[in-house]
């Protein structure tokens, strides 16, 4: 749960690090960038900025901002009937992201999960994505990731997306957001 106060100085911060990465966006964009604190009431730890440019039955064209050190949980999209899950494709355009996905553990990771939810992160194979970089997340594959300490600003392309049927390892996760007018 956010405050009204806390969403309107998110999208603020979230529209400044969309702009200084290079990203053309009209302000009627940036108006609408989606507040994703998890239902933690942790945002500058554990959540995300989204601002959807593309959301159609087919493909999902999104630009993820992330403030420094500023994790998004671990989580998988899972199948839906007969749709195979959303595969998604992270592209960094500025920043660095710390990327984690089933495979081999890295020895030495450099994202640090909050303490209290540390064992929520089962999948250690770590991918360090900078500027140009890209990775690919199949279906129904766990993921989470974390901003390095400047922040970061990643371009998500997937199939269609079904983000609100998400499955995280965390049970206190709630994927939507819950505004309230004050503290």
């Amino acid at each position: 749960m956010i405050t009204r106060a806390q969403l309107k100085e998110a999208r603020r911060r979230a529209s400044q690090f969309v702009l200084q990465a290079g990203v053309v966006a009209r302000p009627d964009e940036l108006d609408r960038i989606e507040v994703v604190d998890l239902g933690l009431g942790e945002l500058e730890q554990t959540g995300l900025q989204i601002l959807t440019l593309v959301d159609t039955g087919n493909i999902g064209v999104k630009v993820l901002v992330l403030f420094p050190d500023q994790i998004f949980a671990q989580h998988k999209h899972p199948p839906l009937g007969d749709y195979p899950g959303k595969e998604e494709t992270f592209r960094c355009q500025w920043g660095k992201l710390y990327l984690y996905t089933p495979g081999q553990p890295t020895l030495n990771p450099r994202a640090v999960p909050p303490a209290h939810r540390a064992h929520t992160y089962t999948v250690w194979h770590e991918r360090i994505l900078t500027p140009g970089e890209q990775r690919t997340c199949p279906p129904d594959a766990f993921h989470w990731f974390q901003a390095g300490p400047e922040g970061a600003v990643v371009w998500s392309f997937s199939s269609r997306a079904t983000d609100v049927q998400d499955v995280f390892t965390d049970p206190d996760v709630q994927r939507i957001t819950r505004v309230v007018d004050s503290d």
